[in-house]
């Protein structure tokens, strides 16, 4: 059986082989969604379609909405042609149990899917969306750098600067595009909406609002729209704040041949040539968390109670599930088990933490971290905590990389590690000094930057884009010669763009070289140093 439109209204062979068919009428919702369409959404990757899509596919099913979700991909126009237009803009999600059961699903809310190329005839039909008074909601999970119009010294991007010259016309970048979809609900007649941002950063709002104003100022300076557009932007346009949590790896070839097994045709796994890794299914762990500012001038979905964890609140709720999600509870046990997974060798996060040295090391960061977190009053943070180290890290059937994980570390270490050590040093009641597991990440990290493995081989590094920086400070350490260290960490340790503090002034720099000098003596020389002081509880 191949996923179609044609095959999804065969409800009962899907359940017969463990699949759940969407249990509303497509082609109604099809024609409504042309007709007054209510949400957009930027970018068409798997978290879209396994979470963000099935939110709306619940409300569907339960009769509280009859239009689907349109997508617009800004980025890798390959993913419009390899798992939307042959699949008819269907997916399967796969949702990854504890117990290693598979829940199954037909995802069947998306109900078009277009190229946000302004040189494609799609484009015309995201203006027509977009100057339909009926929208509501336009959301986005593009990654944190679809949003960036700078690179780190402040500097605009060469594509940026044409976009800012050129107008709405033809934009390149993503912030461009949305600026210039956004110009045409205005000249429609100021009608409002809410620019959701669903990526995983923190204020995501207030960095979507900054990018597209930026571009828009530029737009009015050089007589290429109308002043009353920035007003439009600030009266009429909302940017909602929001936290999601959901793991959701790239496609599994264990899932491909498990899809393959019960007799569905084409689950191909692609790499387009932007190395986006995508198939018609997406594979994704249980847990999920997705808190959102209620801020919506156009209205909105009864979104509360549509999924599992989701909840809609207040701004100053929604900062606090996000700092402690990514200062505590989540991320910074990620990048420790990436860093240090990396060194060792491991290929999955998963045996990562059958390894009790590891499983001790998260555990010391999450109870450093939990000692100055901020309670959301919605997400206990201990309970979050313990499911993180208990039942969504160690799951042995996500398919989740240590490497994967690693990709922009420099970019994840000021909030994941900074903010806590920053809040150690600003409490008269705790001391950055104190401090055992973090630093241990910190040194970890550095050490992970010679490129050399804990068995004294080469590896490759992820993707980082102060990698090359970075590595011109270590590249003078000889790796088994501890005082070819000197003062080549210094640059990196006393930097507040990556730690929020000068690690130095608050005394934690002496105590990271220290830490790295020992991990570079030689092969092994990693894990006699997590031995040596995860072993010693009495510091």
């Amino acid at each position: 059986m191949r996923l179609s439109r044609e095959t999804v209204n065969e409800r009962q062979a899907w359940e017969r082989i463990g699949v759940r068919p969407p249990y509303f009428d497509l082609d109604s919702v099809e024609r409504n969604t042309k007709e007054r369409p209510k949400w957009v959404h930027f970018g068409g990757g798997n978290i879209f379609r396994g979470f963000v899509a099935a939110v709306l596919q619940n409300l569907l099913e339960e009769g509280k909405e009859d239009t689907g979700i349109n997508v617009i991909e800004l980025f890798d126009y390959e993913v419009i042609d390899r798992v939307y237009t042959p699949y008819d803009n269907l997916s399967i999600a796969v949702t990854i149990k504890p117990d290693g059961n598979f829940e199954k699903r037909i995802i069947a809310s998306v109900m078009e899917a277009l190229k946000g190329d302004p040189t494609h005839p799609d484009w015309e039909r995201a203006k027509e969306i977009f100057r339909s008074s009926s929208l509501q909601i336009a959301s986005l999970t593009i990654t944190e750098k679809g949003y960036n119009i700078e690179d780190q010294a402040g500097n605009l991007f060469p594509q940026v600067i044409e976009d800012m010259k050129n107008g709405p016309a033809s934009p390149q970048t993503s912030m461009g595009k949305v600026a210039a979809l956004l110009y045409e609900r205005f000249k429609a007649g100021r009608l409002p909406i809410a620019l959701l941002s669903l990526d995983n950063f923190s204020r995501n709002g207030d960095k979507l609002y900054s990018s597209v104003r930026k571009i828009s100022e530029e737009w009015v300076k050089n007589n290429l729209v109308e002043r009353e557009f920035l007003d439009y932007l600030e009266k009429d346009v909302a940017f909602p704040w929001s936290m999601i949590d959901k793991i959701v790896p790239g496609p599994s070839e264990f899932i491909k041949k498990h899809l393959e097994e019960l007799g569905i045709e084409g689950m191909e796994i692609f790499v387009t040539s932007k190395k986006t890794h995508i198939a018609p299914f997406v594979n994704m762990e249980w847990a999920q968390y997705l808190v959102i500012e209620d801020s919506f001038p156009n209205g909105r979905p009864e979104l509360e109670g549509a999924d599992r964890n989701v909840f809609l609140t207040d701004r100053e709720t929604v900062e606090k599930a996000e700092r402690m999600k990514v200062t505590t509870c989540l991320n910074p046990l990620h990048t420790a088990l990436a860093v240090f997974g990396c060194l060792l060798g491991y290929k999955k996060i998963a045996d990562e933490m059958k390894d009790p040295l590891l499983r001790k090391l998260v555990e010391g960061v999450g109870e450093e971290g939990i000692k100055v977190v901020v309670d959301p009053g919605i997400i206990n943070p201990r309970d979050f905590l313990n499911e993180v180290i208990n039942i969504r890290l160690p799951n042995p059937y996500l398919p989740d990389t240590p490497q994967r994980i690693a990709t922009d570390t420099s970019q994840k270490m000021p909030i994941r590690f900074g903010e806590t050590i920053k809040a150690y040093h600003e409490r008269p009641d705790l001391d950055p000094r104190s401090l055992k597991y973090i630093p241990l990440v910190i040194a970890g990290w550095c050490r992970y930057l010679i490129g050399i493995d804990d068995e004294g081989k080469e590896m490759q590094l992820s993707p980082d884009p102060l990698l090359e920086n970075l590595r011109s400070y270590v590249s003078k350490v000889k790796f088994g010669d501890p005082d070819s260290v000197d003062d080549h960490l210094k640059p990196i340790l006393s930097s507040q763009q990556l730690f929020r503090v000068n690690l130095y002034e608050v005394g934690l720099g002496e105590k990271v070289e220290g830490l790295f000098k020992k991990m570079i003596t030689g092969p092994g020389a990693v894990r006699k140093t997590l031995e040596e002081v995860i072993g010693r509880e009495d510091e």
